[in-house]
């Protein structure tokens, strides 16, 4: 299977740049991992909800080049579905299993996905109601599709 991450904005913490190199190293037992940054618009302070959505269209663009055709595209997205762990490894054994082998999950920037991106989406997924920086968010996917390929292999995980 490959796994692809489009994301945007860039790590420059350190502590994530060593969680998201474990978790590469762990995911390359079960999958072909791709991680695709790309650069994030600046919001100005006070922004209006009109430039707002001319930087989510931007970014937009950038994220919409990067999808391949073949690609079976997860948009995380609040308003998405909320599934559990285990629920979101049996989707992503069920993709494989009907020939979707090609997943890509999309973060978006600070303010979220555009409406073009949402509507290339074949899936929108909900991690919480809440709020997280999108660079940490980046661990705690990477942490789910790993935990996804374990759990898919039978192995034992953490409940």
């Amino acid at each position: 299977m490959n796994i692809t991450i489009i994301c945007v904005g860039k790590i420059k913490e350190k502590y994530l740049k060593s969680a998201i190199d474990e978790y590469t190293k762990r995911l390359s037992r079960y999958c072909k991992l791709n991680v695709v940054e790309l650069g994030d618009e600046k919001t100005p302070d006070n922004a209006s909800e009109k430039e707002e959505i001319l930087i989510k269209e931007k970014e937009g663009e950038s994220i919409l080049k990067s999808i391949k055709d073949n690609m079976f595209v997860i948009a995380l997205e609040l308003k998405g579905d909320m599934i559990s762990s285990v629920e979101l490894s049996n989707y992503m054994r069920d993709l494989g299993i009907r020939g979707d082998s090609n997943i890509a999950f999309v973060i978006g920037g600070s303010l979220g996905l555009s409406k073009a991106v949402l509507e290339r989406a074949n899936y929108k997924l909900c991690f919480s109601k809440m709020t997280f920086p999108h660079q940490l968010f980046r661990v705690m996917l990477l942490e789910q599709v790993y935990r996804g390929f374990r759990i898919i292999s039978g192995e034992p995980y953490h409940k």
